[in-house]
């Protein structure tokens, strides 16, 4: 083995190393299977290494060196039981195997606890094992690819493993290519011929005939792509070349179109016993996959921070006038400047609040928890509801609305609530979207057993690749997002969730830029009749009848937000009931067993005690198995609605609560 293949610090040990006093004995007696071997594994940047004889002593390359930490050098000619006992287990096993069937090895992200560097640490690694046949035609040793893949797992756990398990062959060499992980290929001469190349490497071409074609005659697309330039540099430079997440075009099936890969490869120079290049070892891994994900994933946190900004700026606009109006009910001596001081909060509150019904709602619809409240109505009361709400901003904007529904009524089975909201926000984007003066049409047809509820309008329109993508959480096309008067981008994706909800459909059409856009919601007609009042859905708590509401009551309320707490309690006190109040779970059960009151008001997330161990504790007493207890809180799911139902809790309020619905609930225990 000529000093031109012992390249790097493994090359240097290799010829400094005594090996007459190993089991391998002097290097010019070594079988030329060995030569081979370790001539391939020292001229490679892949780490890899070559174990052999029984006692498998050990030869690696310069990539293979830094996956030894303080093992190296020593173990270098050294069997390899002495440098891995602490994983002998796995791979010892594995060793002994090849050299008693031949057969080689496969392993994919196995973890292994090493401990390399003088502490033990969590590793991964993708290795196989391939038999080495001798002189003789006897397993002489084996030969090992293997890469490291520790800070892959721990970025990315779930990544799409890079190969499919290769088919087992005969021949020594052969059969490494086939077992190696990813796409391998032996390219031969200047024209660069395929002489070798495993089955990952036919699947990246399509399983189109390789072997004994020059590279262009068998990929003829690859012209002008660059690929045969690099292999001419490497192949008169002798350096080798590694690509990353490179860009090629290659027919993936017989006859279709080529299409666009991303491939990791090394470009290897291979010498002959005078050390001049006669080919390129190619190596590589399709990486696709991960491209498309990165980019996926790069786009998708570039919508969410548009989202969040939206989000923060959303619930940021109303507290400008809530500051603003508070202080100016505070100061201001001019009862109607309070009023409408106290009318501006009221409003923004309102506002913030849609917002996050609005998320809420589609969290629900994606996780198949929002149900439907369907009742038998008439279409024209649903469109009435509709337009009402959407009056205000199709009125600032000057636009003539007209609505067209048929002569005869239309009877519909939905959630009347939710259809309208669907409509109103159809027009509410409609008036947006349109320039002052312009015209919204809201027109509704029965179609072979279905209802279309179109609304239509001359604004802005949209382009071809925008008319689905609106639909998209947090999705605002640019020309829309410069009109858009608030929202989080949220209202079409919540819309068409719905419409399926109900059997149905929305979609968009549109004629291009400046021309206008028709949105169709469909509904099937009619629907199975329902009970016309129906339960409340699971995880809700049905309120007490309003009439007990007037009755007053002996009320306890414990909440840590001091404002809330007083605000609540001078509400309450108006309305005629005793209220006495409590700023954390332990003074809140204190006074509960001293009061013993009718209602008892208790915020979730209070110190000392949480709301729900209160409850509990309230609910273990004799009267309080009486009491009326009411969770105001934050946190609306439904497994904290659960939660506290199992707590004891007899109904639950998600901040923030409105005052009518809070009264409702002070009735007597059913």
């Amino acid at each position: 083995m000529g000093s031109s293949n012992a390249a790097g610090e493994a090359g240097r040990l290799l010829l400094a190393t005594d090996w007459s006093a190993t089991p391998l004995g002097p290097m010019d007696r070594w079988p030329q299977a060995l030569r081979i071997a370790a001539s391939i594994c020292l001229n490679s940047r892949f780490p890899m290494f070559v174990w052999w004889g029984p006692d498998a002593i050990n030869i690696y390359n310069d990539a293979y060196i830094p996956m030894l930490g303080k093992r190296h050098p020593a173990a270098f000619g050294k069997p390899a039981h002495d440098s891995w006992s602490d994983i002998w287990a796995v791979v010892g096993a594995q060793h002994k195997a090849v050299m008693d069937t031949g057969e080689p090895t496969w392993n994919e992200r196995v973890l292994l606890v090493m401990e390399r560097n003088g502490f033990p640490e969590d590793t991964w690694f993708t290795w196989s094992y391939s038999p080495i046949h001798d002189d003789d035609g006897g397993i002489g040793g084996m030969f090992c690819a293997v890469t490291e893949e520790t800070g892959r797992v721990l970025a990315e756990r779930e990544r799409d493993r890079l190969m499919r398990e290769a088919q087992d062959a005969a021949r020594t060499l052969r059969t490494w290519f086939d077992n190696a992980p990813g796409f391998v290929g032996l390219l031969r001469g200047p024209d660069f011929v395929f002489e070798l190349v495993n089955e990952a490497y036919r699947q990246l071409v399509a399983h189109r005939r390789l072997e004994g074609l020059a590279l262009l005659d068998a990929l003829p697309e690859l012209t002008s792509q660059g690929y045969f330039e690099l292999l001419q540099q490497v192949y008169e430079s002798g350096e080798p070349f590694v690509g990353r997440g490179a860009r090629v075009v290659l027919q993936q099936a017989p006859g279709a179109a080529p299409e666009e890969r991303f491939v990791d490869f090394l470009y290897q120079p291979v010498r002959d016993g005078s050390g001049a290049v006669v080919g390129i070892f190619v190596q590589g891994h399709d990486v696709t996959d991960q491209v498309q994900a990165a980019a996926a994933l790069e786009e998708a946190n570039q919508r969410k921070d548009e989202f969040l900004a939206t989000l923060a700026h959303e619930l940021r606009n109303p507290l400008a006038p809530i500051r603003q109006a508070a202080r100016l009910a505070r100061t201001s001596p001019d009862p109607q400047q309070q009023q409408w001081a106290l009318n501006v909060v009221e409003r923004q509150v309102g506002h913030m609040a849609l917002l996050l019904d609005d998320l809420l709602d589609v969290s629900r619809i994606s996780r198949g928890k929002l149900e439907l409240r369907l009742a038998a109505v008439d279409l024209k009361a649903v469109v009435d509801s509709a337009v009402e709400m959407a009056a205000p901003l199709i009125e600032s904007g000057g636009h003539r609305l007209d609505v067209q529904l048929p002569d005869h009524p239309v009877q519909l089975t939905v959630d009347p609530v939710r259809i309208a909201q669907v409509l109103t926000n159809l027009l509410s984007n409609a008036a947006k979207y349109t320039d002052p003066g312009g015209r919204i049409r809201l027109s509704a047809e029965e179609d072979g057993g279905w209802l279309r509820l179109r609304v239509r309008d001359n604004g802005i329109g949209l382009s071809p690749e925008h008319v689905d993508a609106i639909f998209g959480m947090f999705s605002q096309v640019t020309a829309a997002a410069e009109r858009a008067q608030g929202g989080l981008g949220i209202g079409l994706a919540l819309s068409r969730g719905l419409a399926a909800l109900h059997g149905g459909s929305l979609e968009a059409r549109s004629e291009g830029p400046g021309r206008g856009s028709e949105f169709t919601v469909s509904l099937p007609l009619p629907l199975p009749a329902r009970a016309s009042e129906p339960a409340a859905p699971a995880g809700e708590m049905a309120p007490a009848a309003a009439s007990d509401a007037a009755h007053p009551r002996r009320i306890l309320i414990a909440d840590d937000n001091a404002d809330a707490l007083t605000t609540m309690t001078l509400l309450l006190e108006m309305e005629g009931h005793e209220v006495h109040g409590a700023a954390d779970g332990e003074q809140a059960l204190a006074r509960a067993e001293a009061l013993r009151p009718d209602i008892v008001i208790l915020d979730i997330g209070m110190p000392r005690l949480s709301g729900h161990e209160v409850a509990t504790r309230i609910r273990a007493t004799e009267w309080g198995q009486h009491a009326r207890l009411i969770a105001l809180t934050g946190w609306g799911q439904a497994h904290d609605q659960e939660r506290a139902r199992a707590a004891g809790f007899d109904h639950h309020c998600t901040k923030p609560v409105d005052l009518g619905e809070l009264l409702a609930l002070l009735g007597p225990r059913p």
